[in-house]
């Protein structure tokens, strides 16, 4: 009986020979298997929903947070929204075999760029079941193929989804092998997991900071971190303030537990005393709990007995932070440049908005924000790959090689040199 250890080598190696082959598969049988996939994630509820239950019934048991809890639910809801954005994945082009950039050279010699899979990808992940599938598709519709390695605390979950995706790719005409799940959850495979270079191309962690800061401290392999999201969202001084109070509500509420959720709120003085009362009695409606700079909390304070509101004062450890929850830091600034400059100093690179009627203001904030997405006048909670239109993502990176932002399926490619010649030789 195969070690553990061993174990994750044969599958390393399996899915090294099924990149070959699936590098080269048409976009016709890819296709097929996908739609496949998307069919069977509604047909096959019952299973699913089934290991999901155990799984949260057991970490229910083991006292995980609400916001780790979250992550981890499936319902009919989410299962159709991941069939949904398979089926999405399935309508985009196929981006393997693409030229691009060709051109005929003075020797006449024909030079462009040919688009080819990057071979095998690795995934390690905490909690979300769901990346099992959206990972796995993107993968697979870019001629990749994958190796999922999810939590202890998903794994009925992910063993019940990766069944199904293998099955009906395989039965599809996928070569076996292509997809992956390391079942054990030895946390020592995660160590010799990092060190597979001559099989893995490239690793894609998701989960905390700490847990992706190992990755990148460790990984022999190129890896494409993100995902830890502190975000902010600045109201100008030129703003609609109705605008304002329903995009701050919705990157706040609308599902706290993620990471393109709002962290703190940044309002201009000249608009403060209006707005954020107004966004105060909002927030403090579903229990958002307001963690105030001096000047809004003094703002603020007159309207602080009323019974839905939480209002504390802020402290050095609440700038920077990502709450995961409903928890918002508010900040009273004086100018676009302080607004920016805060930001420059807390944010993790993730995603940052902009609300005003001042195109100036707004173009200056797009221009100067260093960030993978940058809003002007919508919530930060757009940044997704399927709210953008890539059917789904592998993660959201924060830095700037080789990917930035939602990771679809051009971000899972890489180029070689097509060069065609008719018998030129170099001086």
């Amino acid at each position: 009986m195969l070690t553990a250890i061993e174990e994750l080598e044969s599958k390393g190696q399996a899915a090294r020979v099924a990149s070959r082959r699936l590098a080269h598969l048409s976009a016709e049988t890819k296709d097929r298997a996908l739609l496949s996939i998307a069919d069977a994630l509604v047909s096959r509820e019952a299973e699913i929903l089934a290991a999901n239950q155990q799984d949260c019934n057991e970490a229910k048991v083991s006292g995980m947070g609400d916001a780790m809890l979250d992550r981890l639910v499936l319902n009919h809801e989410r299962l159709t929204g991941m069939a949904q954005d398979v089926s999405a994945v399935v309508s985009l082009p196929d981006p393997i075999g693409e030229i691009f950039d060709a051109r005929i050279l003075p020797n006449g010699m024909q030079v462009g760029r040919r688009r080819v899979p990057l071979g095998v990808i690795g995934t390690i992940y905490e909690s979300r079941p769901n990346v099992t599938v959206d990972i796995s598709v993107l993968c697979l519709k870019s001629g990749n193929a994958v190796i999922l390695r999810g939590g202890r605390e998903a794994i009925h979950s992910n063993t019940a989804l990766a069944k199904v995706v293998r099955e009906c790719a395989y039965q599809s005409g996928i070569p076996e092998g292509a997809v992956q799940l390391i079942e054990s959850t030895d946390r020592a495979l995660v160590g010799h997991m990092l060190k597979m270079k001559g099989v893995i191309d490239l690793l894609i962690p998701r989960g905390g900071a700490e847990f992706i800061k190992f990755v990148v401290d460790n990984a022999a392999m190129p890896v494409v971190a993100g995902g830890i999201g502190v975000c902010h969202t600045y109201v100008d001084k030129d703003v609609d303030l109705d605008k304002a109070v329903a995009i701050a509500y919705n990157a706040k509420v609308q599902r706290p537990t993620v990471c393109n959720a709002l962290d703190t709120l940044l309002v201009h003085s000249k608009v403060a005393a209006d707005y954020l009362p107004k966004i105060a009695r909002e927030w403090g409606n579903v229990g958002v709990e307001m963690h105030c700079d001096e000047r809004s909390f003094g703002i603020l304070k007159p309207i602080g007995h009323l019974p839905e509101l939480k209002i504390i004062p802020a402290t050095d450890e609440d700038w920077g932070k990502e709450f995961l929850s409903l928890v918002a830091t508010i900040k009273v600034v004086d100018s676009l440049d302080e607004a920016i400059g805060h930001i420059e100093r807390y944010s993790s690179g993730h995603s940052e908005a902009i609300v005003t009627e001042n195109y100036s203001a707004a173009m200056r904030f797009l221009d100067e924000v260093d960030a993978a997405c940058v809003y002007a006048n919508a919530s930060t909670r757009f940044t997704d790959g399927g709210q953008f239109g890539l059917g789904a993502e592998v993660g959201i990176s924060t830095q700037k090689f080789h990917a930035r932002g939602p990771l679809g399926l051009r971000e899972l490619t890489s180029y070689k040199w097509i060069i065609q010649g008719n018998g030129q030789v170099r001086p």
